[in-house]
């Protein structure tokens, strides 16, 4: 590893942390020659997964487009950057576990809809409304009236005083 001071290539490792829920080790060097300090990653090199977009168009992978996408869902929502981040990691993990080469954004799209429905119901429908394409009030509407009528549905806890 060349220095990013110097441009030394000997260095030693001063530390060693595993990083990224551990799919990730994080070394701090040291320059023998000049004594700066800096910070590598290594990561496993993983497989180039292909998306495959709704016109048939394929584009690699991107985990910064679900953070993208994510994130302008949950905008001015209760919702922290740590839990974004983690389903983004979620889905990822969810990719990469399918062993397969090629997915489909619809695919992609339900799985972040299942997270943020379970997350944030307004982000839920504000992504939901992008990503199915609402044409009008009415779709925004039915899809409103599902997430209320499967609240209702579901068991709620029962309280105790």
């Amino acid at each position: 590893m060349h220095c990013p001071f110097c441009g030394f290539l000997e260095d030693r490792v001063v530390d060693s942390r595993l990083c990224q829920e551990g799919r990730a080790i994080r070394r701090r060097r040291e320059c023998l020659n000049c004594q700066h300090r800096f910070t590598t990653y290594e990561t496993l090199e993983r497989p180039n997964i292909q998306v495959i977009k709704k016109d048939n168009r394929r584009e690699p992978y991107d985990k910064q487009k679900i953070l993208n996408g994510l994130m302008k869902a949950c905008e001015k929502r209760p919702v922290s950057l740590e839990k974004i981040e983690n389903i983004a990691s979620e889905i990822e993990r969810y990719i990469e576990n399918k062993n397969i080469r090629e997915i489909s954004t619809q695919e992609i799209g339900e799985q972040i809809m299942n997270h943020l429905q379970a997350l944030d119901e307004v982000a839920f429908v504000r992504f939901a409304s992008v990503y199915r394409q609402f044409k009008d009030v009415t779709q925004f509407m039915n899809e409103i009236v599902g997430l209320l009528s499967e609240k209702r549905s579901s068991p709620t806890p029962n309280k105790q005083d």
